[in-house]
């Protein structure tokens, strides 16, 4: 259940999982720092619920196992039980060890139907091994 936090905006958790991850190097293979490519496809539950929503990443790797991203990611479903579209903006890094973590943002202007005026930031860490990833998203309707 959502909860309620200061000025009306309100908190949601949930899980994703990676259905699909393409990744195409944009630059020498072996090479540090390095350019890559990917296109993910996520599956949302909990507060978020979408399936199949469309990603886009640029990464830079620093090293084999260090780097940051950005994304952009296009989800259709609901959030909360309010259906509609809407795109949010990644912003990430990834470590030695294999976690992930990322902040994300609702792009303005970008949901449609009964998520029309969605406004909101979320994040995730996704440890090495998870299969799914915890996030969470404070938002509210302008």
């Amino acid at each position: 259940m959502p909860a309620r936090t200061s000025a009306e905006r309100t908190r949601t958790t949930g899980n994703f999982t990676y259905a699909d991850w393409e990744e195409r190097v944009l630059g020498g293979e072996g090479t540090f720092p390095r350019l890559a490519h990917a296109a993910v496809t996520n599956a949302f539950s909990g507060g978020i619920e979408a399936a199949d929503t469309t990603c886009e990443y640029t990464i830079v790797h620093v090293t084999e196992q260090t780097g940051t991203f950005t994304g952009m990611e296009l989800l259709e479903g609901s959030v909360d039980g309010r259906r509609g579209a809407f795109a949010v903006e990644e912003r990430g890094s990834f470590g030695e060890r294999g976690s992930v973590h990322c902040t994300f943002e609702v792009v303005p202007g970008s949901a449609t139907g009964e998520l029309a005026g969605l406004r909101g930031t979320g994040e995730f860490t996704a440890e090495p091994g998870s299969p799914s990833v915890p996030y969470t998203f404070v938002y509210d309707f302008g």
